[in-house]
């Protein structure tokens, strides 16, 4: 699950990405380029407190493999300062504009941080593994049998026009998105049979997949939308004036393509509940859009927006050598954090020939030399990603275990063999920029796939004769200095690429239509992956419009590993069945893996408070505060 109270962390992702980030940095970072994912999304896969011995009966938290870590009568989270003031302002940026204010359709480009406006059931504690406590909703109970799931809503919940959230508008909103949302939500709510009112705060959803115990959790992050706003609105068309929300934030202002401006609800309903105190701090957060990156970079370090994440190590090595660092009055930090890594990778579209061929798309991996970037382009700062679930105990390595050997035993003619070998790892080059081994072993497989090199033009040709060429699509600019290297190696072997980059609205739409070759994307992932990984790699998926299959995987073992996960009764055996997913996912050659960070690099201006302790999904920003007399400390000592 991707943990969510954001909208958009990078454009062309349908908004969660980054294990994470989403809902830390909420709409605070300098866009990267990943794949697309949904407005809303799960953080792992759990267990509810009652089938763990927890008291029957309505609760006011569920958590992972046991009990939540605060009680009922709790006040605040412990990563939070409770005290912190209220005012001020907050300035972002985001990359590649908007002119969609609806982040729950596949049409348009939403805003950055929309999701300040909305409301889920229930919030999702950031120092925990995974548990959630109520938000709209004042308590959750799940029947013993797992088929049914109860909300409460609390009685003071208000929309920002004063009206009460109700029953029914939990009920509209699960069903206007399961028939008009992205869709991720048919598959992600997939589970659930019927959702109704049962009073005016009483919600019961109906599951008829009970043996999916992480669906109670699901169905507590559903944001809830009005019902009455949105009557006589066409939910499936892009909205263009500021939407009714519930949540501590409303639109103030917008200028599609420009700028948003987030004002502080003073009389927000929910000020005072435990999960929200301490958070919401600024009076105002300001959103400006920009097209190019490097234009983005330089109104930061001149002081026209407030907060940074920086996403390239370029950038980060290089272009803060200004006096504001050296004066403390700009800090730059990298701030560890314990998130899965994902896979962001060379996405292959294997929808279209000849990416369909796994020899095919194995070759053109063996020609991209990471060593050799990472060296000469990354300044040493990255470490190349070897599984889909890097950074934790769910990734795969060496020889499969018992567990996982007998889970991918039963689709022995049907996988890779690799699968049940030593786990294969990307080439690895000593970043010389020799890559004659390389070279060598590319050559093997696109013969082994049927091409072979015209030695007149030194092309490289199919079995009809046709040249190899292909296209590699990208959003930002600045990833086109990743990807030359790149480009230059494969026409080494006689291969024609081209690079396009086009702007966010564009790629989006050339995503969601699977109209690319190549391109630059991921997948987040947790420490629970559960059902979001049909969204992300099953069969149903790879042909729906705007889905997060862009590889276009379809394969029977993939699925069915990806049930065993969903319906896993332990953390043992869901440790197994990932591992065994991660096999079977790799050796299918859907992607080159690139690189991650085990930290966030935070560049902010020294004008802010922030709670001492960073929980593990990283640097929360809402929980931030302004603060008139900024430490004028050097940058250096905070590890910048």
């Amino acid at each position: 699950m991707t943990r969510s109270r954001s909208t958009q962390l990078w454009p062309g992702l349908l908004s969660l990405f980054v294990s994470g980030l989403a809902a830390t940095l909420t709409s605070a970072a300098t866009p990267g380029q990943l794949s697309p994912q949904p407005p809303q999304a799960k953080a792992a896969s759990a267990t509810p407190v009652a089938a763990q011995g927890a008291p029957a009966g309505p609760q006011h938290a569920i958590a992972l493999h046991g009990l939540p870590a605060h009680a009922k009568d709790f006040r605040h989270f412990d990563w939070v300062n409770p005290d912190a003031p209220k005012g001020g302002r907050l300035r972002l940026a985001s990359l590649g504009g908007f002119d969609s204010l609806n982040p729950f359709i596949i049409k348009g480009n939403p805003a950055e941080g929309l999701m300040r406006v909305f409301e889920t059931l229930m919030q999702q504690a950031p120092d925990e593994p995974f548990s959630q406590y109520g938000l709209l909703a004042e308590s959750i109970e799940i029947s013993a049998d797992h088929a049914q799931v109860t909300f409460r809503l609390r009685p003071n919940a208000r929309w920002h026009d004063g009206q009460p959230v109700t029953a029914d508008d939990v009920v509209w909103t699960f069903e206007t998105l399961q028939r008009e949302g992205q869709p991720f939500y048919r598959s992600y709510y997939g589970g659930v049979s019927r959702a109704e009112a049962l009073d005016a705060r009483t919600i019961r959803f109906t599951l008829a997949d009970r043996e999916n115990r992480e669906l109670p959790l699901i169905l507590g992050q559903l944001p809830v939308l009005p019902k009455h706003w949105w009557k006589g609105r066409d939910f499936s068309r892009v909205l263009r004036e500021a939407p009714l929300g519930s949540g501590p934030y409303r639109i103030e202002s917008f200028d599609p393509g420009r700028r948003i401006t987030y004002q502080r609800v003073k009389d927000h309903w929910g000020d005072n509940l435990p999960v929200n105190r301490g958070q919401h701090n600024f009076d105002t957060i300001e959103i400006d859009s920009y097209r190019d990156g490097t234009v983005a970079l330089e109104a930061f370090k001149a002081d026209e927006y407030d907060f940074r994440l920086e996403n390239s190590s370029k950038s980060w090595a290089t272009a803060y050598d200004v006096p504001a660092v050296t004066e403390g009055r700009l800090r730059k930090e990298e701030v560890p954090h314990h998130r899965p890594a994902g896979m962001q990778a060379f996405i292959y579209n294997s929808r279209r020939k000849p990416f369909d061929d796994p020899r095919m798309r194995a070759a053109l991996g063996e020609l991209f030399d990471f060593e050799w970037a990472n060296k000469n382009l990354f300044h040493g700062q990255y470490t190349r990603t070897r599984s889909f679930f890097d950074n934790s105990e769910l990734a795969a390595s060496g020889k499969p275990g018992p567990a996982e050997r007998r889970l991918l035993e039963p689709w022995r003619d049907k996988i890779p063999s690799a699968a049940f070998e030593t786990l294969p790892t990307p080439s690895q080059t000593d970043g010389s920029g020799n890559i004659r081994p390389q070279l060598k072993q590319a050559h093997q497989l696109l013969v082994a796939a049927g091409f072979h090199i015209d030695e007149s033009s030194g092309k490289l040709l199919d079995e009809s004769g046709k040249p190899l060429k292909f296209e590699i699509l990208l959003v930002q600019p600045e990833f086109e200095r990743v990807v030359l290297p790149w480009q230059r190696n494969l026409e080494r072997l006689g291969i024609e690429v081209e690079i396009r980059t086009v702007d966010a609205a564009q790629y989006r739409s050339r995503l969601d239509g699977f109209d690319f070759d190549v391109t630059v994307g991921g997948w987040p992932q947790s420490l629970s992956p559960g059902n979001e990984q049909r969204a992300f790699f099953g069969t149903a998926s790879a042909d729906a419009p705007g889905s997060s299959n862009l590889a276009g995987i379809r394969s029977p073992a993939v699925d069915a590993l990806i049930e065993e996960i969903v319906r896993a009764p332990d953390r043992a055996a869901l440790v197994s069945r990932v591992r065994a997913l991660d096999r079977v996912l790799l050796a299918g050659n859907w992607v080159t893996p690139q690189w991650h960070l085990p930290v966030d690099r935070l560049a902010f201006w020294n004008r802010f408070g922030r709670p001492g302790i960073v929980p593990d999904q990283g640097v929360q920003i809402d929980a931030w505060w302004s603060d008139l007399k900024p430490s004028i400390a050097p940058a250096a000592a905070a590890g910048g």
